[in-house]
């Protein structure tokens, strides 16, 4: 099957403008809260009055991986229309994200009042990125063709 190129097939482009101040926000946000894990780990356990775990440096790991959405959501904010992928990349990671804590709150290997940390890394973003990815997709001739990469 050929895919042609996303430029070619967007008829109305302007329809993710409205999506750009939450884009440039999400970049912001991750650009402020990724270094604030990498180099205070500790901090937000202190927040919710839990312990730290003994293996800080994983959770600094998560801290990394918050930062490097920061620049494919300012991407994204600066041309919605040739980087929407990423979004969806990133709704993907505040969809999972909730799940796994769901599923270890659960278990009991997490304390419920860990999950705040939700609400600010995923939750709000769902309502403008969910949309966002569903334009995206509508303008791309469908979620086929945007899932195979149009």
């Amino acid at each position: 099957m050929r895919v042609e190129p996303a430029a070619a097939r967007h008829r109305d482009s302007s329809a993710l403008d409205p999506y750009r101040p939450w884009l440039m926000a999400a970049a912001i946000y991750n650009l402020v809260a990724g270094p604030a894990v990498v180099f205070a780990p500790t901090l937000y356990f202190r927040i919710v009055h839990i312990p730290p775990p003994n293996y800080l440096p994983l959770w600094q790991v998560v801290g990394m991986f918050v930062l490097v959405y920061s620049p494919g959501y300012w991407w994204a904010s600066r041309d919605p229309v040739a980087h929407s992928h990423l979004v969806l990349i990133g709704l993907l990671g505040k969809i999972l994200g909730p799940i796994g804590f769901a599923w270890s709150a659960w278990t009991g290997q997490l304390p419920m009042v860990f999950g705040v940390i939700l609400i600010t890394n995923d939750l709000v973003w769902w309502p403008a990125f969910i949309t966002f990815v569903t334009k995206a997709a509508r303008l791309s001739g469908g979620w086929r063709v945007y899932l195979l990469g149009g």
